[in-house]
């Protein structure tokens, strides 16, 4: 009988995702604020304008953060098979590679050619690519265009190494989804947090000076 009750208190502070919410509210409260403080008008001195553009900064930065953060996890859920931590992705594609390679040994001439050639270059390291935004199953698509193009010339005794190749190939750019779209939300905290707590400092500052004097 009394669980209910202890659910009810097992978070007495809300949840991470309404204090998100809550976060990005005020944010936006406090640049109109600043606006409504400053009568809208130009500053003056040199802490009024760092205020004013560290909080348009901050603000800005803040909302781009809130549609990464709903946008990328949503087109990987939708848009991929593979999924990987951050810090994992380049062992991963270390091992893609050893595959790979063991799998084109006595591979024929034109087959050999085409994984030296077309293959191997982009295959032995993470390649991120701001593409990945835009749309994760289109430039999945695009890559495995010269898959498609082999298929026409290769012999058949080799066409299911070449679909084995392809799906290691499929894995590696999936890799480099993840890889591309979470180091996106991880330079973004780095342009959204510094920016953030110099804004607090100097506000502190102002409201110090403004007391004081």
């Amino acid at each position: 009988m009394l669980y209910p009750f202890r659910r009810s208190k097992a978070r007495p502070l809300g949840t991470a995702k309404s204090w998100a919410q809550a976060h990005v509210y005020l944010g936006t409260l406090a640049l109109l604020a600043v606006l409504i403080h400053g009568g809208f008008r130009l500053p003056r001195g040199g802490l009024g304008w760092a205020l004013l553009l560290l909080s348009l900064w901050t603000t800005a930065s803040g909302l781009i953060g809130v549609w990464l953060q709903k946008w990328i996890p949503a087109a990987l859920a939708e848009g991929l098979h593979v999924e990987a931590l951050y810090e994992r992705i380049p062992a991963l594609v270390g091992q893609l590679v050893a595959e790979a390679d063991t799998l084109m040994a006595g591979a024929d001439e034109v087959a050999e050619r085409f994984y030296r050639t077309e293959v191997r270059p982009s295959l032995g390291r993470p390649n991120p690519s701001w593409g990945f935004l835009l749309d994760v199953r289109a430039s999945r698509d695009r890559a495995l265009e010269p898959f498609r193009r082999m298929a026409e010339f290769v012999d058949p005794a080799e066409k299911g190494r070449i679909d084995d190749l392809m799906s290691i190939y499929t894995e590696k750019i999936e890799l480099d989804a993840h890889y591309s779209l979470q180091g996106i939300l991880r330079r973004w905290l780095v342009l959204h947090v510094p920016t953030a707590g110099l804004l607090m400092g100097l506000l502190a500052v102002h409201v110090f000076a403004w007391a004081w004097y």
